[in-house]
This record gives C-alpha cells, structure tokens and sequence, in this order.
C-alpha cells in the first residue's frame, strides 16, 4: 500500500505537467484531432467505437495529451466484453487505438503520469498499471476492501475521492451510497463520508475532483434508475463542501443518464457520458473553463 498515497516528493513533480500541459494540448491535433467544442456539448469523436459498442464511463489524457484512454463497452450493466483501449500521438500523427487490457472501466491517471488506476467490473475493487519503458505493466489488484471505492480519483495533496459505502449519519439522511475521501495511515486504508449537503439522499458515487480539490463535479438529482444531471460543489476553507449548483441547462438537457465526467489536464473541456439507453450512449465534451469562472461566481 505504500505506493497508494502520493507522496511529497512527487507532488513537486506533478504539478508541471498538471499546470503546464502544453505541447500537443495547444496544438492542431490535440484531442484526437478533434475540432474543439463551444459552450455546446457535442459527441466526442463520432464513429470511434467499433459497432455494436459504444465508449463508456470516464476517459483520460496523459498530462502532455499524447495519449487518451477509453472504455469500450456493449452493456451497461456488464463489463465481461469492455476493453480498456489507448491511442498515442507519435510520429506527427495519432496512431490506431490498442486494447490494454479487457474486462476494465474507468481510467485515470496518478497525480504524476506513471501509473493507470482502473476499475474491473464491480464498485469495490481498483486495479493499477505501471508505466514501463516500453508501455504499460499488467494490471494487478491495488485496492479490493470490504467497502466502495467506486469511482477512485487522487489529489495532489496524497487524498483521493470515492463514492463508498454510507455513514451512520448519512443513512438517516436516506443516503444509500456517499462522495467520500479516501486517505491511508500507517498502511490502513479507511474512507470517510464528505455528508451534507454535497451527498443527497439516494445514490452518490460518480464524481470527478480537481487535483486541487478546489471544486467536485458530481452527478445529481439520481432517478431510481440512476438517470442524473451534473452539479459542481465547491471547497470551502475549512474543508466542508457548499450545495451544489447545476452546470446549466445545456449540460443537463432531459432526462438521462450523465457520468464519466473529467477535466482535461489544460482545465479547458469537460467529457462526460451521456445516454438515454444503451443504444445513443456516447462521450460528450463542452468548453468548460469559461463555465467554472461564471459558476464560481454563483457559488453559495
């Protein structure tokens, strides 16, 4: 477990390419050679996945944006057929997309580039690979505990966020599933309910933290069959968290299902997925450092 938290010698490390990801993130072919979103969301990348599938959950950049990491599924309710793809800029071009390893969801990144958290199926297990020389170790168990620790996303200050298991007080609440902060001591790990009122009543576990842990983007408002919408909760000084507020009708237009949501390492575009059933289930991407100034503003 000692490599789980991000230790202070590479929290100097990252925050450079965090701040400062340039090079292929200002280029022309950044984003796959993507034209850039307006402050609509629009498909990313139409016609990537292979038929019958669909890209799913939470995609991921390298700090430098020479690699992106997706999930390509066929189900929602199964990850027995999804596989966990790359594509890499090299030689002036983006190569074809390579399947890393099958069966995983959700990639994302430490907080220094070198090693790629991953989720096998269920809510309570983490998988991790290692960057080698040559690419990607296999990936092997990191975290496998008897609570969630879905959704796992590392900070810079060695935290990481979850959705886990609910707390004493927040089953009161009716919450049956908690946005919780994940640390490790003495080589236990223990996660602990974020509470009112950035956790609601029912489900809570799909999330994206920023590496300053300034701000959450949380899905909200979960219907009984988990359709959702996107609100941003910010960090106050002495750590509590304020009411979320929408990310805007635009963002949350109608009934669906909206998670996977992540902040490009330029802090420019937010993806998320979106789908009414498995049959339009896409990722979307919108301009979002304009959003977060103006929502930063309405801030309770």
């Amino acid at each position: 477990m000692k490599c789980f938290a991000c230790c202070l010698l590479l929290i100097a490390a990252a925050v450079s390419p965090l701040l400062h990801a340039e090079n292929l993130l200002r280029g022309r072919d950044a984003y796959i050679g993507n034209a850039t979103p307006t402050d609509n969301p629009q498909v990313f990348a139409p016609g990537l996945a292979e038929k019958g599938t669909f890209i799913m959950g939470r995609v991921a950049f390298s700090h430098d944006g020479r690699e992106f990491y997706y999930a390509q599924n066929d189900s929602w309710q199964s990850a027995a057929h999804a596989q966990l793809k790359m594509m890499r800029y090299k030689g002036h071009r983006w190569g074809k997309p390579v399947t890393l390893a099958k069966e995983f969801l959700s990639p994302t990144f430490s907080m220094d580039g070198t090693v790629l958290y991953m989720r096998k199926g269920g809510m309570r297990n983490l998988w991790q690979a290692r960057r080698t020389a040559d690419g990607w170790s296999v990936p092997a168990p990191f975290i496998e505990k008897d609570f969630g620790v879905y959704d796992y996303m590392p900070t810079l200050s060695g935290n990481a966020y979850v959705g886990s298991d609910p707390s004493p007080g927040d089953l009161k609440n009716g919450i049956t599933y908690s946005f919780s902060v994940l640390t490790v001591s003495e080589g236990q790990v223990s996660v602990k309910s974020l509470g009112r009122p950035i956790n609601e009543p029912g489900f809570n576990g799909d999330l994206y933290i920023a590496p300053d842990e300034s701000y959450m983007i949380v899905s909200a408002n979960e219907t009984k069959t988990y359709e959702s919408e996107l609100y941003i909760s910010f960090r106050e000084p002495d750590a509590t968290w304020t009411v979320p507020i929408s990310l805007g009708s635009k963002i949350n237009d109608g009934l669906a299902h909206r998670w996977g949501q992540y902040v490009t390492p330029d802090g420019k575009y937010l993806f998320y997925c979106r789908g009414t059933s498995e049959k339009d289930c896409a990722i979307y991407w919108v301009r979002f450092d304009r959003l977060l100034k103006s929502l930063q503003k309405e801030r309770p």
